[in-house]
């Protein structure tokens, strides 16, 4: 009678690949060779992707393009974002520099210090307002400290005057690279349109 292979002191036990234990005295009895466990491949780490900001065009000939990325924007901060958002021709509410406005958690409202909104070039007093509010956004897009910002109507401060085309478009391309910058408004120069990841245009009548 062939002897039981639950005798455990009679047999050695082995680990074969499919993960069953087996007693050598019974591969031995029919004519095999135990299989040894082969080693298991290392599990590959899991990396992040790395976060990367994008350059976003939202252009349109008639108010309608700001309030969709508005939105976005006190979402992204409501989320834990640092967020700027600097309207350039919008005056009238004794903002500027120093009287910046805390919105929600981590969302800046800036405005120049103006007495109305700027609609045309050379007012009086205008050059240096808007210019005020570029040289924070130009800082903050050389040291890389925001997630994101909104630069809403640059496009019609540099048509009118108030703002160097070429100094705007050498800081958008020294931007950091895990920034999102948002520009609104109409008018945008063709150089800053080629640079952007994406171009959103509202259009009428087409």
């Amino acid at each position: 009678m062939i002897s039981s292979l639950t005798d455990r002191h009679q047999s050695k036990e082995i680990y074969s690949l499919d993960g069953d234990h087996r007693s050598a005295d019974r591969f031995e009895r029919v004519g095999l060779r135990p299989v040894p466990t082969a080693p298991r491949p290392p599990t590959p780490a899991l990396h992040l992707v790395a976060p990367e900001g994008q350059l976003q065009v939202h252009t349109a000939p008639y108010r309608g393009s700001f309030s969709s990325v508005l939105s976005e924007a006190v979402r992204a901060a409501g989320l834990g974002s640092r967020v700027l958002i600097s309207q350039f021709l919008k005056g009238g509410v004794q903002q500027g520099p120093s009287g910046r406005v805390q919105l929600c958690g981590g969302l800046v409202w800036l405005r120049p210090d103006v007495q109305a909104c700027v609609a045309e070039p050379n007012l009086d007093g205008c050059r240096g307002a808007v210019q005020a509010v570029w040289a924070i956004c130009r800082q903050h897009l050389m040291i890389g400290d925001l997630d994101q910002l909104v630069l809403d109507e640059i496009g019609l401060a540099i048509g009118f005057g108030y703002i160097d085309e070429a100094e705007v478009v050498s800081a958008l391309e020294q931007r950091p690279g895990s920034m999102d910058v948002i520009i609104t408004g109409p008018a945008i120069p063709l150089n800053v349109v080629a640079m952007a990841d994406q171009v959103t245009e509202l259009r009428r009548g087409f």
